[in-house]
């Protein structure tokens, strides 16, 4: 047994240097956002028409930077605070107060690198005197290009949306041929194993040439007879996208089929159920539950990708921005299509998050 005179006294940091450190960063950090705020609104005043937003914008930014000295002088009273219930000998509350002070010093960790970025961010669109803004974000020509914009973008969602309801019918299809069992299928099975390989290997946009611009031109029937040359172009760069998508999504379907335990088949199969009755009831179901997040993020993908039709000829946002680009001699127009597309891909991908968030508690769950 140690004498309780010779124990040593189990250790103990307050984090009051550390916190002291942060003060400090964060006071300098907040000076360098004065700086970067300041370069801007010089600027905004030559180049900018809408002078409230950005003073409102830059206002909402000072004041979160102000929270990182928040956060850095509650770390420091905390770390006070446990410094003194410490030799008061209130072990249990210093402990208590020096984990506040963890927890202050990694939040203000975390909001001064949001602000360094920001403050590059600021200092990068107010050089050479504002020219990057007037160049990307003109607002002046963004709002005389949005019609146009929205025109074309139009044109993109109707060739996602059909493009993509004609992509999960055929890529199941694709996957289901993949797994049909027996020697009489492996015909068909390797037609649909080399349908994957040249689609995914082949870019999308040679695909799209050859088909949008190569299937009038060899006079392919329907589409050659189309009289309306808008629809013509328009069918066949769903065509395209469709052959293209095809491909990666029927992985993605037989990824998931493969992933059912064969226990599942012999079991349907047991009952009475026919290959197909087995597939369409027990395993495909099952699939498409596991495979909805891979699923969804190809259609994303699909979706920023019906911009490449402009390279055949379609005037979609990217076409129309284009020819704005080539007007006004300016890219904003290019930067407002951006806008557009980040507008459907954001929440989507959002949408996206939440469902494999979704599928990992299920999964831990059970």
């Amino acid at each position: 047994m140690v004498p309780s005179s010779t124990r040593t006294a189990p250790h103990f940091s307050s984090n009051r240097v550390k916190s002291i450190i942060g003060v400090f960063a964060a006071l300098g950090i907040e000076s360098l956002l004065i700086y970067a705020l300041h370069q801007y609104w010089s600027t905004v005043g030559l180049l900018d028409t809408a002078r409230a937003v950005a003073l409102g914008l830059l206002i909402a930014i000072g004041l979160f930077g102000m929270s990182g000295c928040w956060y850095a002088s509650r770390a420091l009273i905390h770390a006070q605070r446990a410094d003194k219930q410490w030799r008061a000998g209130h072990h249990q509350a210093a402990r208590i107060d020096a984990e506040e002070s963890r927890t202050h010093l990694a939040s203000l960790a975390g909001i001064g690198l949001a602000i360094l970025i920001v403050v590059f961010l600021l200092l990068f669109t107010s050089a050479n005197g504002g020219k990057i803004r007037q160049v990307f974000l003109n607002g002046d020509f963004l709002s005389r290009s949005r019609p146009a914009l929205l025109r074309g973008f139009w044109l993109n969602i109707k060739i996602f949306v059909t493009a993509q309801v004609l992509v999960t019918i055929w890529a199941l299809l694709v996957a289901i041929v993949r797994q049909l069992p027996g020697r009489g299928a492996a015909p068909v099975r390797l037609l649909a194993v080399i349908y994957s390989d040249v689609f995914r290997g082949v870019p999308a946009v040679i695909v799209i040439y050859a088909v949008v611009l190569g299937f009038p031109l060899a006079g392919v029937p329907p589409f050659a007879d189309m009289q309306d040359k808008d629809l013509q172009r328009f069918w066949l760069a769903v065509l395209a996208l469709v052959l293209v998508y095809g491909a990666y999504v029927s992985e993605v379907y037989r990824a998931g089929i493969e992933s059912i335990h064969w226990s599942q088949t012999a079991g349907a199969r047991s009952l009475g159920l026919s290959q197909w009755q087995t597939y369409r009831h027990v395993i495909v179901p099952q699939a498409v539950r596991r495979i909805l997040p891979p699923l969804l993020n190809d259609f994303i993908a699909l979706q920023k990708d019906t911009a490449l039709v402009s390279f055949a000829g379609l005037v979609d946002i990217v076409g129309q921005s284009n020819l704005l680009k080539n007007r006004f001699f300016n890219l904003t127009p290019v930067f407002g299509a951006a806008l557009l597309f980040l507008a459907v891909t954001i929440p989507f991908t959002r949408f996206l998050d939440y469902l494999i968030r979704r599928d990992q508690a299920r999964t831990q769950a059970g």
